[in-house]
């Protein structure tokens, strides 16, 4: 059964970082694309960031390069979105999606792109 799990969201201070993880049970996450999305209340999903399977290139959207990192642990099946300087707006539920399609940048934010998604987790940026 294919799952993807999220963990490590909460609430922390603007400034503050949190690390998110994704694990996978089912399927092994290094033959996938694997992205991060996110949704606000009263807002579409929104890309975040994005690994390829076929060469390892990551995509961010503008908001957050400079500030959030995407790893992988492939010996763990696992990864990891690194959220620094984070701002109230990116309060909202995060999720990782896998896909074994081939994306580029004008694809990896489509969210018709992915098979597979996780269960979301909430991160939640205030003082």
């Amino acid at each position: 059964q294919v799952q993807l799990v999220e963990s490590g969201g909460g609430l922390v201070q603007p400034g503050g970082s949190l690390r998110l993880s994704c694990a996978a049970s089912g399927f092994t996450l290094a033959y996938y694309a694997i992205g991060w999305f996110r949704q606000a209340p009263g807002k579409e999903r929104e890309g975040v960031s994005c690994i390829s399977s076929s060469d390892g290139s990551t995509y961010y959207v503008d908001s957050v390069k400079g500030r959030f990192t995407f790893s992988r642990d492939n010996e763990k099946n696992t990864v990891y979105l690194q959220m620094n300087r984070l701002k109230p707006e990116d309060t909202a539920v995060y999720y990782c999606a896998a896909t074994n399609r081939r994306l580029y940048g004008s694809t990896w934010d489509d969210v018709d792109e992915y098979d597979y998604w996780g269960q979301g987790t909430q991160v939640t940026v205030s003082s």
